[in-house]
């Protein structure tokens, strides 16, 4: 799908998702509609004031790809002190993700419906994030497919001129060829470094912020494995 909302010379990736016709249910209709003019941010090439957003000067973390919204609210619910915004393309997610931040009331979490290169190219400023969340991105399975994952070197570089300095970028997958993939990706990159470097295979334990879900978990119970890649912005210049 080609997205036409955008000049030629702004469409300059392949997109690592595809938009689905996939079934929105009253609930999340009906969550959509009230939640998107309160909770949600339209997606404009201009930057976003995230300390005017949330009324507040505290950490600002931002999760890629937020599924269904589930975890993405428990960590938000798990951590007022932090303020959240959540990049999701498909409206059910967003619909539920509203749901959540509706009913649990939470005042610290945000989110925008659009491609995450785009939001994070034109609207997040420099140097600006404590934290990048990218939990379970698609893995595009078939090696002819593999150019639409979204780790791919542009955007990692993208990410990490994003984190202020001290800032960490954590990915997590089940897909032990994709891990390899973000290892070496991250590794790559000159402003990041692996806090998990000593350990054998570079991976690093599932941190505390990270809830396990009830995927993972049925996965590990079969035997599946998970990665976590964890890296931090360098503080030296």
């Amino acid at each position: 799908m080609t997205d036409t909302s955008l000049p030629d010379d702004r469409r300059d990736h392949i997109r690592s998702f595809v938009l689905r016709q996939g079934r929105v249910s009253n609930a999340q209709q009906r969550y959509y509609e009230a939640g998107m003019p309160r909770f949600g941010i339209p997606y404009a090439a201009a930057p976003l004031d995230l300390t005017t957003l949330f009324g507040r000067t505290a950490p600002q973390i931002l999760e890629i790809g937020c599924g269904m919204g589930e975890t993405t609210a428990n960590i938000a619910a798990a951590h007022p002190e932090n303020d959240y915004l959540g990049i999701e393309v498909h409206t059910p997610g967003v619909g539920s993700l509203l749901k959540e931040i509706a009913t649990r009331e939470l005042g610290n979490l945000r989110v925008i419906q659009h491609d995450a290169v785009e939001v994070v190219r034109d609207m997040l400023a420099p140097d600006s994030l404590a934290g990048i969340h990218i939990y379970f991105p698609d893995p595009w399975p078939k090696k002819r497919h593999h150019k639409r994952r979204l780790l791919q070197l542009p955007f990692v570089a993208l990410l990490a001129a994003r984190l202020a300095p001290g800032g960490y970028l954590h990915c997590a997958t089940d897909w032990e060829e994709y891990a390899q993939q973000m290892l070496e990706v991250l590794s790559a990159e000159p402003l990041l470094t692996n806090t998990a470097a000593a350990q054998l295979g570079g991976f690093a334990p599932r941190p505390a912020w990270r809830p396990q879900t009830k995927f993972e978990t049925r996965g590990l119970k079969l035997g599946h494995g998970v990665w976590d890649v964890l890296f931090r912005r360098r503080t030296e210049t």
